[in-house]
């Protein structure tokens, strides 16, 4: 074992809500010292605390300036080699971190593309990816011709939120202009009409893709198909369905081929990666909607595990690790090849990578079954599933005031008929329906 190798490695994870379990304990598993910084309202949460070497809370209102005062603080006694977001939120404010301190990893104008809807669309319409036309709400010149060019309906984003937070639908002209009137009056700054935009609507069936990517490479990826768009379950209410597509299929190699190409050109060195696209009921063409960094929620990783056999958030800690313990000569002769991080691949892709550094198999060893989720908001607390007792049921959902199964089967027949009978069941034993966020809590 080399001094690299022996040596523990220091990881920051930041995770505004409780997430990233399974990255923690890989890392500890790895031997790595394992510091979690949270928000004091996830304090209590079930971290798994014998994997973590210290446990810090900030307020829940800390900004980014308070994380890096945090992380100077910690690094008097420890000084970190890698800062992970295992949360969406928490993407901008640990690259300022890594800016701050030089260290490895996505830098803030990567971060940015990430969390900004408008950099994200540009970006991947520039790399050559679909995309449902945009304006932002700012001249109302470009609004205007827009509404004049783009038939209604539109959907309302706000350019940094996640999943189906804060986004609408909007049927007249009238009723933009009103929106717009409206955010320019709010007191926040940040939630004026610049910082939202206005998109065409694509009427489909919502898909999303999950990767986990080193060297600039998509060394995995699955696909899957909601059963429902995240924005109609939202606003609708009952059951969230997510489920693997048929492997090998066309729509699996397209949208494993615009996934390569995004991933590409928005820059994500490494990491794990949740994008979405829809297929248009009008063209059949996949469009984008949106991308993250980091691993897709609502129980995904579960969900692929169960499928496949592969933990993305294992996975992920496995790269990151291996990473940081190359030392730094190999590190620039590697950058060097330029010719060897242009060659990005896919499970799904005929070619292999070159290298699977990071991942527990070989792809070719992974499991090729299939595997759905359905999850809802309860009524009850402690939601009680025990009358569901197919023995394709893999997993049960352990969180308050939500129930949720996952099933896995050779058959993506047979996962489709159980989750659709499943949704029906829910609806009477568990389903409640709140208000949709107009923004993050």
């Amino acid at each position: 074992m080399t001094e690299a190798e022996s040596t523990p490695l220091n990881i920051i994870c930041l995770a505004t809500y409780f997430k990233g379990g399974d990255f923690i304990r890989e890392c500890k598993r790895l031997g790595c010292q394992v510091v979690l910084v949270t928000k004091e309202k996830m304090l209590q949460e079930d971290w798994p605390r014998d994997c973590i070497d210290n446990l810090v809370a900030v307020p829940n209102d800390a900004d980014a300036l308070l994380f890096i005062d945090l992380v100077a603080f910690l690094s008097r006694e420890t000084k970190p080699d890698r800062v992970i977001a295992l949360e969406e939120f928490d993407v901008m404010t640990a690259a300022l971190i890594r800016e701050h301190f030089c260290l490895s990893g996505m830098n803030s104008s990567t971060a940015r593309t990430f969390r900004d809807k408008l950099r994200m669309a540009k970006a991947a319409k520039a790399a050559g990816v679909v995309v449902p036309d945009f304006v932002p709400l700012m001249h109302p010149a470009d609004i205007s011709e827009f509404i004049e060019r783009v038939p209604p309906p539109w959907i309302l984003k706000p350019r940094a939120d996640v999943s189906a937070i804060g986004i609408r639908k909007v049927e007249q002209a009238e009723d933009v202009w009103r929106i717009v009137e409206e955010l320019n009056q709010r007191d926040s700054l940040r939630e004026r009409a610049s910082y939202y935009l206005l998109a065409q609507f694509v009427a489909g069936e919502v898909f999303h893709v999950d990767s986990i990517v080193n060297n600039s490479r998509v060394v995995f990826a699955g696909a899957n198909r909601y059963g429902r768009p995240p924005l109609e379950v939202a606003h609708q209410g009952g059951a969230y369905i997510s489920r693997t597509i048929t492997h090998g299929s066309a729509d699996e190699k397209k949208l494993f081929e615009i996934n390569r190409t995004l991933i590409k050109g928005l820059g994500l060195e490494r990491g794990a990666a949740h994008a979405e696209f829809i297929k248009s009921d009008a063209d059949g063409q996949f469009y984008f909607l949106e991308v993250a960094a980091r691993v897709g929620g609502a129980y995904i990783a579960e969900v692929l595990e169960a499928a496949t056999g592969l933990n993305l958030w294992r996975e992920w800690a496995k790269i990151e690790v291996a990473d940081a313990r190359v030392s730094p000569q190999v590190q620039t002769a590697g950058a060097g090849n330029a010719e060897g991080r242009r060659q990005e691949q896919t499970a799904g892709a005929e070619k292999k990578p070159k290298s699977n550094a990071g991942l527990s198999k070989p792809l070719k060893q992974l499991r090729k079954e299939y595997a759905g989720i359905v999850l809802s908001l309860a009524k009850q607390e402690q939601p009680d599933t025990s009358a569901y007792d197919d023995p394709e049921i893999v997993y049960r959902a352990k969180k308050r005031h939500h129930a949720g199964l996952i099933v896995r089967s050779k058959k993506l027949s047979r996962v489709e008929e159980l989750l659709t009978s499943y949704a029906t069941r829910f609806a009477d034993d568990f389903v409640a329906v709140v208000a949709p966020l107009e923004k993050a809590e």
